[in-house]
């Protein structure tokens, strides 16, 4: 299902042309996110139900956080994206979605009021980055954890200020922290104090609270 040929002519097609769309979806960003600061980026799955308790939870930390000051950054797209875009445009915050077009989804929601287009991942992955004062990770698939990681990542190897990264539903997280604590402590690929770089919280309230301590608006 997933297997493609490609012939190594392909990878280097237009390459230089390619360059020229690479710095204008840079340029973009550059020019629209600065107006948004400080926001936050929330990060979670693309196939939750609107009626589902991770949809819900995520409107309402968007809602607090523009209530508290700050704006929001999501996806764009539906699930959790929709959710943290309705949550902030619903209490009058800038709505951002960072849009991107995949073949099984990325519709654009109704909720963003600050849009911007991509093709590249790695371009929309800075601004996610650049302009985000903390990241909330809601419950995701490969998407979400990849977000997760490279931030952490980051954060640990200082290539970038540290913000707070904070994990939204113990339940959901736990079987992960439990493997990363229990395989990669005990293997010595992490430290123990690497477990300082984040929070897992399980109410919007406790998430806000964290940003706000650490966040001086």
């Amino acid at each position: 299902m997933y297997e493609k040929q490609y012939l190594v002519d392909d990878l280097t097609l237009n390459d230089s042309w390619r360059m020229f769309h690479i710095m204008a979806e840079f340029v973009e960003g550059f020019e629209t996110l600065p107006e948004v600061y400080p926001a936050v980026s929330i990060f979670g799955s693309s196939r939750v139900n609107p009626k589902s308790p991770t949809y819900q939870t995520t409107v309402e930390v968007a809602r607090l956080l523009v209530e508290s000051g700050f704006n929001v950054i999501s996806g764009g797209g539906p699930g959790v994206m929709e959710a943290a875009n309705r949550g902030a445009a619903e209490v009058g915050g800038k709505s951002v979605g960072l849009h991107i077009h995949l073949p099984n989804e990325q519709k654009p929601n109704e909720y963003a009021n600050v849009r911007l287009e991509f093709k590249y991942f790695f371009i929309r992955k800075v601004m996610f980055v650049k302009y985000a004062v903390a990241y909330i990770i809601m419950p995701g698939g490969f998407g979400t954890l990849d977000e997760l990681f490279e931030a952490l990542t980051l954060i640990q190897t200082k290539r970038i200020r540290y913000f707070p990264v904070i994990l939204l539903g113990s339940n959901f997280w736990s079987g992960l922290l439990d493997w990363v604590k229990n395989t990669l402590v005990e293997e010595d690929t992490i430290s123990e104090t690497d477990f300082d770089i984040f929070n897992v919280v399980d109410t919007p309230q406790e998430a806000v609270q964290i940003i706000k301590r650490r966040v001086v608006l």
